[in-house]
């Protein structure tokens, strides 16, 4: 999916470093499902999406460090761990279709697009949502709709989606969303008002249309503004 590249080596090592590291974390906190081994699918999606490009270039040499870094416009790229957690929980197929509330710099709607056949993305923020264009189609990533503008109303032309990721914290979960997710879908997004209260809550639609929801661990997001996504971090 990634364009053809000749990585240095110890950008190659740094990022399987990054990997390492998941794989420690998982194994001794799991990702709050239960699970305590990484997907191998989500590991090679990271291993292969070379972070450092999301990055601005004076951080690039921090972009495999396990924790947040600013990508400007006063968002953050997420901490790797809280992505393949995300990631993973989604439990994406090669043929799903999902939507993605924030894209920020598209690091995490690369790694979607590595594991899914479809992704349409939101970002409210007008330059980033232009350089997260910009920068997925230079590394070849073809099978992702970038959308400018409010992400609490989803995208209803494109529905239903088999999956959902949300990276900004919803005082209440927005109906639009919860509408727009199939069936036996799984929608995963942070929940509280507060950093200081959020929690990570998988929600799944059961087959018949009743919404389960659960809460899986503490986080510290930005919010997500009435009628947008304010952006991210974590």
């Amino acid at each position: 999916m990634v364009e053809s590249r000749a990585d240095p080596p110890a950008t190659d090592a740094a990022r399987a470093a990054m990997v390492e590291t998941i794989r420690a974390e998982l194994a001794r906190y799991g990702d709050g499902e239960g699970r305590h081994e990484l997907d191998p699918r989500v590991a090679d999606a990271m291993a292969s999406v070379p972070r450092e490009r999301f990055v601005p270039d004076e951080l690039a040499a921090q972009a495999y460090e396990n924790r947040p870094l600013p990508i400007g416009h006063g968002q953050t790229i997420s901490q790797p761990l809280i992505v393949a957690m995300m990631t993973q929980l989604l439990r994406l197929g090669p043929t799903s279709r999902v939507l993605e509330i924030g894209t920020g710099s598209g690091y995490q709607t690369a790694l979607l697009a590595e594991l899914a056949g479809e992704v349409v993305s939101i970002e409210v923020v007008e330059a980033l949502a232009a350089e997260a264009q910009a920068r997925l189609e230079r590394l070849g990533y073809r099978n992702v709709a970038l959308l400018c503008g409010d992400g609490a109303d989803g995208c209803p032309e494109k529905a239903p989606f088999d999956a959902l990721l949300v990276t900004a914290a919803a005082d209440v979960l927005p109906a639009a969303l919860i509408e727009q997710l199939r069936p036996g879908g799984r929608m995963v997004v942070p929940l509280g008002g507060h950093p200081a209260t959020q929690e990570l809550a998988l929600i799944e639609k059961e087959p018949g249309g009743a919404i389960r929801e659960r809460r899986l661990l503490p986080v510290a997001f930005v919010p997500l503004t009435q009628g947008g996504a304010a952006g991210r971090s974590a």
